[in-house]
C-alpha cells in the first residue's frame, strides 16, 4: 500500500504565499516522478506542476510560472510546493501524485488532498 500525505493547506490572503509538503515511501519516492495537481469546486483536476526523480526537470501550468516552485528532498521522501503571490483562482484541493507520466493522464498514486483558500 503506498500511501501520500500531504500537508500545508489554509486560509491565506491574495498575494499571501503557502507551502505544501508530501511524504511517502523512501523505497519509491526516489524513482519516480512526481507531481502536484488541483481541484477546484465543479473543475476537472488540473496538472499543476512536476518534477523528474532528480528533480532536474520541471514543468508548470502556465498559470502558475513565476508564482510557484515544485521541489523534493529525495533523502527525506518529501516533496514541496512553494506557491506564492496566490490569488483567489488558485483556490482547490491540491493534491500529491507519484507516478506522474504526462499532461492529460491520470496515472499512479494519490495523496487524500489538502485545502488550499485565497480570499480577496
Amino acid at each position: 500500500q503506498v500511501q501520500l500525505v500531504e500537508s500545508g493547506g489554509g486560509l491565506v490572503q491574495a498575494g499571501g504565499s503557502l507551502r505544501l509538503s508530501c511524504i511517502t515511501s523512501r523505497s519509491i519516492f526516489r524513482l519516480n516522478n512526481m507531481a502536484w495537481y488541483r481541484q477546484a469546486p465543479g473543475k476537472q483536476r488540473e496538472l499543476v506542476a512536476s518534477i523528474t526523480p532528480g528533480g532536474i526537470s520541471t514543468n508548470y501550468v502556465e498559470s502558475v510560472k513565476g508564482r510557484f516552485t515544485i521541489s523534493r528532498d529525495n533523502a527525506k521522501s518529501t516533496m514541496y510546493l512553494q506557491m506564492n503571490s496566490l490569488e483567489t483562482e488558485d483556490t482547490a484541493v491540491y493534491y500529491c501524485n507519484l507516478g506522474f507520466v504526462r499532461p492529460g493522464v491520470l496515472n499512479g498514486y494519490w495523496g487524500q488532498g489538502t485545502q488550499v483558500t485565497v480570499s480577496s
